[in-house]
């Protein structure tokens, strides 16, 4: 039927980010003026320059990459992550402990694309992300190499083998970072935590540490 809008599955999130609404912004638009003003056209330029000139790195690197043994790998996208955090110029404040080594699942809250990369500078690990993000172009890839478990939100049936894989990771020792909300919630007062992957942890014992990003 023609204007007809399309079925949506009850298991995809619906997060509060429209281009109608001031997400993830300053309480007033003075406030975020004078923050803009703050920063030196120059040095802003510099930072941008700096940062694009970093991702572009990780494209180039790319290739090469591939043939890189899997903790190899992971090992190179860990630092290239930490250096384009750096050279965006984002400072990054962290308060409390530490989690020892060791396997883990790490739960954050998803304000914007930027806590992928503040998290991974942070607690490195493997990112669980919506499979449409394989397909992305530069980021894709490079989200492939770093061992990104990749989850179909509109399937369910799928669901259990991603438990499965993220169970596999966490038993073989290593760390997975995820959003439970499924969608970033830009600051607002965050979405339900889907329970899901929570299982992983259950099933092979690791430990669940929560983290909250503020911008």
């Amino acid at each position: 039927m023609n204007g007809a809008a399309p079925l949506r599955s009850p298991w995809l999130p619906t997060a509060p980010c429209t281009p109608g609404r001031r997400c993830a912004a300053h309480p007033d638009p003075e406030t975020a003026a004078a923050a803009f003003r703050a920063v030196p056209a120059p040095l802003a330029c510099a930072r941008l320059a700096a940062g694009v000139s970093t991702v572009l790195l990780g494209v180039t690197l790319l290739p090469a990459a591939a043939l890189l043994p899997g903790g190899a790998r992971r090992l190179l996208v860990r630092l290239w992550v930490r250096a384009v955090v750096r050279a965006f110029g984002v400072r990054l404040t962290v308060t409390g402990v530490r989690p020892a080594t060791g396997p883990a699942l790490v739960v954050a809250n998803h304000v914007s694309w930027l806590d992928i990369p503040v998290v991974a500078a942070v607690l490195p690990g493997r990112m669980v992300a919506k499979r449409e993000v394989r397909g992305w172009p530069v980021l894709g890839p490079l989200a492939a190499l770093g061992g990104t478990l990749f989850l179909d939100r509109d399937g369910l049936r799928r669901l259990p083998g991603t438990v499965r894989e993220v169970a596999a990771a966490l038993a073989a020792g290593g760390r997975v970072t995820a959003f439970p909300e499924g969608s970033t919630w830009c600051g607002r007062a965050g979405g339900r935590f889907r329970p899901a992957l929570f299982q992983a942890a259950v099933d092979t014992g690791a430990r669940i540490q929560p983290v909250r990003i503020t911008y």
